[in-house]
């Protein structure tokens, strides 16, 4: 089975699990990563005092070792005609944009003759700091335009509707329209099950990912709310998984108010949990998802959707949801 690297965002998020005395299968599910994964990441980067595993030093290690690995891999200290290219533009004066630039416009075809202006950049403060006086800004060490990764992360994170702020109609499942959505993984781990599922009713519906991007599961959610009329379409909670981030986009082409749960906190969800494992009925897991179809995955949501549920009075999902 291939190796499925944790990411730096999942790091913080192992490191609180463990805090919390949370097991490791358990972790494997909230990161949507195979159990083997959290046990190399847990070995690989473990610490010597009590704590044993620290994100922190955890992401320096990481970030330590891929320097080391993708040294070999550095464009300008390895490709002497470039080096002396970039080097002789910067002395006359040229920005790093307009080298990148016309090294595109006189060599289209040869990748190894043209290079980033980040790239020049960072050579120039980590290398080659006296060349720093030949650019037009000398403030300081370049940073990428729009701010660090981590900045860009957390104003993502910023952009999401929490659960709290959920309008309180929706808590007490008073009207048709209040949707929660998950996906669940197959053996592949590549291939999810995309399940939104309706408070009132418990209204099943699926669709099948053969890739679980955040992309895709957009236009998926896109083209199957489409068919639902508007007045049976008000909100959507979700989880925080990557496959969702394209929300601003869901929620633009939906006219829907998309919401997300808190993290770790699976139970804010439970119609959607509990949907998901009456599916997991017919699609086991660990059961290959490469084998199934649209059809089949339809073939059970009609037996769940049509099944009597103790807390409709006996009424099925769809008759619920029909019916109002």
């Amino acid at each position: 089975m291939s190796y499925d690297h944790i990411t730096s965002f999942q790091r913080n998020e192992l490191s609180g699990m463990l805090q919390v005395g949370a097991k490791k299968k358990d972790m494997a599910r909230v990161l949507n990563k195979h159990r083997t994964t959290i046990w190399r990441e847990l070995n690989k980067n473990k610490t010597d005092n009590k704590k044993g595993y620290d994100a922190r030093r955890a992401k320096k290690r990481v970030k330590n070792r891929r320097i080391r690995a993708n040294s070999r891999f550095k464009k300008l200290e390895n490709n002497r005609w470039l080096k002396d290219y970039v080097i002789k533009k910067i002395k006359l004066y040229w920005s790093p944009e307009q080298i990148s630039g016309r090294l595109k416009v006189l060599y289209p075809d040869e990748g190894d003759k043209q290079v980033g202006k980040d790239t020049i950049y960072k050579y120039i403060y980590e290398q080659r700091k006296d060349l720093v006086k030949h650019l037009r800004c000398q403030k300081g060490k370049y940073r990428r335009r729009y701010g660090t990764r981590i900045r860009e992360k957390r104003r993502e994170e910023m952009k999401k509707k929490r659960i709290d702020k959920r309008p309180e109609i929706v808590d007490n499942r008073g009207r048709i329209g209040d949707w929660e959505g998950d996906t669940i993984i197959g053996k592949e781990r590549k291939i999810h099950i995309l399940t939104h599922v309706e408070r009132r009713s418990g209204l099943l519906l699926a669709n099948k990912l053969e890739q679980a991007t955040a992309e895709l599961t957009t236009q998926k959610t896109i083209d199957l709310f489409d068919k639902i009329p508007r007045s049976k379409k008000h909100t959507i909670t979700y989880d925080n998984g990557a496959t969702f981030s394209r929300h601003e986009v869901t929620e633009e082409q939906t006219k829907i108010d998309i919401y997300f749960a808190n993290a770790y906190h699976s139970w804010e969800r439970g119609c959607n949990e509990n949907a998901n494992g009456l599916l997991r009925q017919f699609f086991p897991k660990r059961s290959s998802f490469a084998i199934i179809n649209q059809e089949d995955i339809k073939k059970a949501v009609k037996l769940i959707n049509n099944r009597p549920r103790k807390r409709l009075n006996y009424q099925t999902p769809l008759e619920v949801f029909n019916s109002e």
